[in-house]
């Protein structure tokens, strides 16, 4: 029983590892004619994979730049709604990714991007041996597979609810101003109906002139 338990906070405690240490995710808000660079320091043969995807604003559109240390650039995309990029680490030192909005003029956008360095480290210190793992074991590396599986979903499901509802919203808000165009717009025309009415009908006054004799 107690081997059950201690099991299970090992796949808890690898679970919270891989979340704290093996990446950054980052929703922020990128205004317009603006530009955001982040820092990741980085070891050489290390693989790494960044993922954005742009949730509300404008076309739903960044450009999105990644350089190594020298400044060489590694991926480089313009108005990308959402994207992955893997690579390999050739040089140890400081990797820098930015998003870039400056081609647009008046909207600010949101960004989701996940930087994940790095393999997940093992679930049990003992993972690698030559024999293999017991049926518990194994049962708890197919949990902690499936949690990670569960997590990647739910990311996916919370960018695609908040993007759907940013369109909704501003769908919402231009039908609201449709609306009210179109009421003025009526308004305007029935008063100007009336009162060209009334002026086919109004009476005219007549001006009688006697001429004496």
């Amino acid at each position: 029983m107690y081997g059950s338990f201690r099991l299970v906070l090992q796949v808890l405690s690898a679970q919270l590892l891989c979340v704290w240490v093996l990446g950054s995710e980052l929703t922020f808000e990128l205004p317009d004619n603006a530009k955001q660079c982040f820092y990741e320091d980085i070891t050489i043969g290390t693989k790494c994979t960044l993922e954005f995807q742009v949730v509300t604003g404008g076309h739903y559109d960044v450009d999105c730049r990644l350089e190594d240390p020298e400044g060489t650039t590694l991926y480089k995309e313009m108005k990308k709604q959402y994207d992955s990029f893997t690579f390999t680490a050739a040089k140890n030192g400081t990797y820098k990714f930015c998003f870039s909005n400056e081609f647009s003029t008046f909207t600010h956008k949101t960004v989701y991007f996940d930087f994940q360095v790095g393999d997940d480290p093992p679930l049990f210190p003992n993972e690698n041996r030559v024999t293999a793992l017991t049926q518990m074991e194994s049962a708890c590396v197919s949990i902690h597979e499936a949690l990670k599986s569960v997590i990647d979903y739910q990311t996916h499901f919370r960018l695609r609810e908040a993007q759907g509802r940013s369109r909704a919203e501003d769908l919402n808000t231009r039908v609201a101003f449709w609306s009210i165009g179109e009421a003025l717009i009526l308004l305007v025309v029935s008063i100007s109906q009336v009162v060209l009415l009334r002026s086919f009908f109004s009476d005219k006054k007549t001006t009688t002139t006697r001429v004496g004799s």
